[in-house]
């Protein structure tokens, strides 16, 4: 009957990371969730953004119906970033038979690693193992992996935190994650909104086994060798990378609401109520997705340090496969280019609806000069 009992406590316990439902309510005291009113954020946007209606040409508009009209369709038949699909029938089993939890949640845009070391060793909770870069060099390390220095049975609990701001924590009870989640607020620079880290976190099962390291049947399986810690910070990098991607697709999401109003306009043929100052800093928002994308990450390729590891490469693909990291950068990419097509297409209108201004200025002006030589003329003859 002990036994019994004991196997449910922990079914209840350890299935609350597994779900990530339950995970997310039980962390609303760290993290409160916060409403959000779309429709309010939109007239608040629009209110903001309202200037000058400058007038639209016809042939112009007639082209600006069409880029919309592209965009809204392409907003609405490239489905948004879906999970992988996971068997969740067998998760009570699996950790009724051992299987542990490992998380990833991504907090902020960069973590200070350096005083987050000093802060754990004051601390003296966990114990640093070692720095490790993505580029395989000791330049500029990027991920700290660290072990709980108390253990709370046989398995050990490693916690790896990327410098790019997403932490990985490896069977670590739900009040640990909320405990070290809160100590990471103090090192992290331009934190996420706490409820967008909570929506796109990741939660996995793993066990170890004897045979070398692998991704099956939605689970990690750690070798019990003593490569398990680049195991596990292979299968923490791709889980990292999928995270992050997340945040940025929420924030693209956005983005393209927050633009919606203007398409719909375009769309019903209304004027532009978009200032261009308001508009070049749209389109900056879009090249500063493209650079976070596709030059400051690893989403386009293997990093450096599986070069000359081939079996941590593979398992860090097969991982980055399972989260559909690849699919998900080509369809934010192609979301950016029409969104990028867009911006372009207004700001070439706005900018010339200002040279016609101050053509017209100019022409005012020369009509004035004119005005004053007649006046001059008529007096001198008369």
């Amino acid at each position: 009957m002990n036994c019994i009992t004991r196997t449910v406590r922990i079914v209840i316990n350890q299935s609350i990371l597994i779900t990530g439902r339950a995970s997310i309510l039980s962390m609303n005291r760290i993290f409160p969730v916060t409403r959000y009113a779309s429709s309010s954020q939109r007239v608040m946007s629009k209110s903001l953004l309202q200037k000058r209606t400058p007038i639209i040409s016809n042939t112009v508009g007639k082209q600006l119906q069409k880029i919309s009209s592209s965009v809204i369709n392409l907003h609405e038949n490239i489905p948004p970033k879906k999970r992988p699909r996971r068997r969740r029938e067998d998760e009570f089993t699996k950790l009724a038979n051992g299987y542990l939890t490992v998380t990833a949640f991504a907090t902020a845009k960069e973590y200070d690693l350096e005083r987050l070391l000093a802060a754990l060793k004051d601390q003296n909770l966990y114990e640093p193992k070692q720095f490790l870069s993505s580029e395989d060099n000791d330049v500029d390390p990027d991920v700290l992996h660290v072990i709980a220095k108390y253990k709370v049975g046989d398995e050990s609990r490693d916690v790896y935190f990327f410098r790019e701001g997403t932490v990985v924590l490896w069977n670590c009870t739900d009040l640990e994650n909320n405990n070290i989640l809160r100590f990471l607020k103090q090192f992290e620079e331009d934190p996420y909104e706490e409820s967008t880290v909570l929506e796109e976190s990741e939660a996995m099962l793993y066990n170890t086994i004897d045979s070398p390291a692998r991704l099956k049947n939605n689970s990690f399986y750690v070798s019990t060798n003593d490569d398990a810690g680049l195991e596990k910070y292979t299968f923490s990098n791709a889980m990292s990378h999928s995270v992050k991607l997340g945040i940025w697709e929420a924030a693209l999401e956005r983005y393209i609401e927050s633009m919606a109003y203007v398409t719909e306009d375009l769309k019903k043929g209304n004027k532009i109520t978009i200032s261009r100052p308001e508009m070049l800093r749209k389109t900056g928002e879009l090249f500063a997705f493209r650079h976070l994308i596709n030059l400051s990450s690893d989403l386009l390729d293997v990093p450096d340090f599986y070069w000359d590891r081939e079996q941590l490469e593979n398992l860090y693909q097969q991982t980055s496969s399972y989260f559909s990291i690849n699919r998900r950068t080509r369809v934010m990419n192609e979301k950016l280019n029409h969104c990028v097509e867009l911006a372009d297409l207004i700001s070439s209108n706005l900018n010339d609806k200002h040279h016609i201004r101050l053509e017209w200025m100019i022409i005012i002006l020369i009509m004035v000069e004119v005005g004053f030589e007649i006046l001059h003329y008529v007096d001198k003859f008369t």
